[in-house]
Parts: structure tokens; C-alpha cells; sequence
């Protein structure tokens, strides 16, 4: 990659209308389970330009891990005092019952062995320390977005269950970005059946894939944006939604 992905990806993470309301969805979730605490110790890994753990730091401080190595460099340089290191998820260079809150925002999917992942997200946390994860839902919606991203799978709750429910209590487990599942779905499939992926527009995406589209600020995206932000007060009540294009999951250790 070059340096002008990272940096579409960088303005993408702060400034698009999906991470801006996903993002609003996690914290708060954050906040609520951690009932607002301000002295977590927290490890946020696959942290690409690292604007969630610019987001994590008004509950603690944190450590940041990611894996790609040119990633790291470029947020490194753009971000000079957040305390990040190159490691891997598989291999976490942390010693057991490290972090009060261990997080990974769609990481396991990019990752062959997801249980090991896990294992590694679970053994670094404290006892009664909470893991927080999102990745992306249901290999209907496998689409370019997903090559582009080097993603090896999509999941389903059932497949999320069985693979957090060894390691702890759940404390939530539930799809998210439900209102727009349907034009997702719809969107995914005719660029899959029209082979959208391979129009210069897709094959010379900076960022990639989805978010190549509604990324300026204007009445759609501000629509989308509004539409997503709302769920956060059914994920708020502990609603398990039905379906979605995304799954949020927390435990404790």
C-alpha cells in the first residue's frame, strides 16, 4: 500500500459517515458496561490508523497493536504520542491478566485461526475484565468489499457464540446495522451479479470497497449516518437484534 491509502484511511476513520456512527455505538456500549470509568487499563489491537484509541482514552489509558507493518509506521508518524507497538493478535506480547478491557473492531476476520485470537484476547485480560469485538456479519453480503479488505470470513451469531462462550460470561451478544441490512444486502449482491468489482472505480479504490461511496458530507450521508446512530439506543437496552450487516459481542472474563 501506498502512503496515499493510509492516509484516505485515516480521513476515512474520523470523517465517514459509517465509523463516525459505529463508532458512537461501541463507545457508548463501552461506557455502559464499564458504568464510565476513567482508570481502565486497555488494549486496543488492530488499531489500522488508530482513531479508536483516540476515542478509548476517556476511559483509561491504552495500549495500542497492529499487525501491518507499513500501518503501524504511517500511524506511528501521524499519531507520535499514542502508545503503539507491531504485534500480532495470535501472538500478543502481553503477560495474562494484563488489561482491564481488551478490544478488537473488525480484526478476527482478517486472521486464519479466529480461536486463536480469541484465546489471546482472553488470556491477556483480567478476571472480570470485559472483551469487547465486532466483525462482520453473514457470507450473504461476501462481496468485493471483503476481498479488497483480505477478510477470510463473515459471520453468523451462532458461529460468534460458539467461539466467545468458552471464555467467559456474555454479556452481549447481537447484530448491528439492521436498518440498513436490506439496502446492503441489495447493493452487495448487484455489484457481485453485474461485476461491479471489476470497474475501475472499485479496482482503483483508495480506501476500498464500500466506503468509496456517500464519503462526502451531504444529505445521504447524513441520512445513513442518522439511520445507523439510532441503533445505539436499542444496543443501549440490551436488544439483541435479528439480523444485520455487522456483530457486536462483549464478555467478562
Amino acid at each position: 500500500m501506498d502512503k496515499q491509502y493510509y492516509l484516505d484511511y485515516y480521513m476515512a476513520e474520523r470523517n465517514h459517515w459509517f465509523f463516525r456512527a459505529r463508532n458512537t455505538i461501541i463507545m457508548e456500549h463501552i461506557s455502559e458496561i464499564t458504568k464510565d470509568r476513567r482508570d481502565l487499563k486497555i488494549l486496543n489491537i488492530g488499531v489500522a490508523t488508530g482513531h479508536t484509541s483516540e476515542l478509548l482514552q476517556k476511559f483509561g489509558t491504552v495500549m495500542s497493536i497492529e499487525y501491518d507493518n507499513e500501518c503501524y509506521h504511517f500511524t506511528k508518524s501521524k499519531l507520535p504520542n499514542l502508545e503503539l507497538i507491531n504485534g500480532s493478535i495470535i501472538e500478543l506480547p502481553f503477560d495474562e491478566n494484563s488489561y482491564d478491557l481488551v478490544c478488537a473492531f473488525d480484526v478476527i476476520e482478517h486472521i486464519e485461526d479466529d480461536n486463536l485470537g480469541v484465546e489471546e484476547m482472553q488470556r491477556v485480560c483480567k478476571k472480570d475484565g470485559f472483551v469487547v469485538l465486532t466483525v462482520p456479519a453473514f457470507m450473504s453480503l461476501w462481496s468485493h468489499h471483503d476481498k479488497i479488505n483480505h477478510h477470510f470470513r463473515r459471520y453468523k451469531k451462532s458461529e460468534i457464540k460458539n467461539l466467545i462462550k468458552k471464555h467467559g460470561e456474555i454479556q452481549y451478544l447481537s447484530y448491528f446495522n439492521f436498518f440498513l441490512f436490506p439496502f446492503v444486502f441489495l447493493f452487495r449482491k448487484a455489484n457481485n451479479l453485474l461485476g461491479f468489482s471489476k470497474n475501475n472505480k472499485l479496482n482503483n479504490a483508495k480506501v476500498g470497497s464500500d466506503l468509496d461511496y456517500f464519503k462526502k458530507e451531504g444529505f445521504i450521508s447524513k441520512l445513513l449516518y442518522n439511520i445507523l446512530r439510532a441503533e445505539k439506543s436499542l444496543i443501549r437496552k440490551r436488544i439483541a437484534l435479528p439480523f444485520g450487516v455487522s456483530l457486536l459481542a462483549t464478555w467478562k472474563k
